[in-house]
């Protein structure tokens, strides 16, 4: 198995990253010709998926969003710990913060359109920290 961490500076406030480009970077760099790539943000407040990463699908994901979980000052998470961040736990919640991605023929198995992105929910900027475990 092989470990790899990634470090993403985000600006917060549902910022949508595509990091495709550094998972394949690291299937290159490691000379795998086929395998499963687990994939982990870390922390409660971010979360990964894909997505065909393009202006119009993104600022619709970060709309799509801003109607299910709106960014509120009455989540009850927010009284416990007197933060405004509750919606952006709740929304890394519905996507997840892990998945699996295989490897073939030495590039990621996805759709044409498909691109593997990182989701910073968070109120604020910060560095996020993605763990990649290659299993070959």
């Amino acid at each position: 198995m092989i470990t790899a961490f990634i470090k993403i500076k985000t600006k917060g406030n549902d910022d949508i990253i595509n990091i495709t480009p550094q998972i394949q970077a690291l299937i290159a760099q490691n000379h795998i010709e086929s395998g499963i790539i687990f994939l982990s943000v870390i922390g409660s407040t971010a979360a990964l998926t894909t997505m065909e990463y393009e202006p119009g699908l993104v600022k619709d994901l970060s709309q799509s969003f801003e109607r299910l979980l709106p960014f509120r000052k009455d989540y009850a998470h927010n009284a416990a710990w007197s933060d405004d961040n509750g919606h952006s736990h709740l929304r890394s919640t519905f996507l997840k913060t892990n998945f699996f991605v295989s490897v073939s023929e030495s590039n990621l198995d996805l759709g044409t359109w498909q691109q593997i992105v990182l989701v910073d929910f968070d109120t604020r900027s910060r560095e996020r920290t993605v763990v990649a475990k290659i299993i070959i």
